[in-house]
């Protein structure tokens, strides 16, 4: 099965990922009525940690895959997939909305791993557009290996820049 397969049966069974993107927000609004003030205590912050990787790593992933489409495919936004592109993005925002109400996001644990991964993703696709865009591999004829080493280099040199930005 491939990934354009899975996301095709996700389409034709809607039944699963809308159950999956209504339960999170559904749960992270009932944790905080219920839990109202009580967010920093330990078992309320793990179920929070718990609730933003399973909702934040489909968004991050759909948000990815749309930028993939629209920058590389050049597919039209009225192609977009309602199911594996909106409705993962829309629970995401829902549900850090709903947590966020309760608790800050320092306090919840792993947290800054999220931030970490977003940056990876974000400077992998705009190195790979603009590689794309100028078509450097054309010009420069290096072999492929020094071109991942090339883009490595990048990568940790943006990493170790982003870190100090931060700091």
């Amino acid at each position: 099965m491939t990934l354009g397969d899975f996301f095709e049966w996700l389409s034709t069974h809607p039944f699963w990922i809308l159950s999956f993107f209504i339960f999170l927000p559904l749960t992270a609004f009932l944790a905080w009525q219920i839990g109202k003030g009580q967010g920093q205590e330990s078992p309320w912050r793990q179920m929070y940690a718990i609730l933003i990787y399973l909702v934040c790593i489909p968004g991050i992933f759909s948000i990815t895959l749309s930028l993939y489409f629209f920058l590389f495919e050049h597919n039209s936004i009225l192609e977009t997939n309602i199911y594996t592109q909106v409705i993962p993005v829309l629970s995401m925002i829902l549900t850090l909305f709903f947590i966020n109400k309760n608790i800050a996001f320092d306090d919840i644990p792993g947290f800054e791993k999220l931030s970490g991964l977003i940056f990876l993703i974000a400077a992998v696709l705009v190195l790979m557009w603009i590689v794309d865009r100028t078509r450097i591999w054309m010009i420069m004829r290096l072999p492929i290996y020094l071109a991942f080493l090339v883009f490595a280099a990048l990568l940790i040199i943006g990493r170790m820049g982003w870190s100090k930005l931060n700091r």
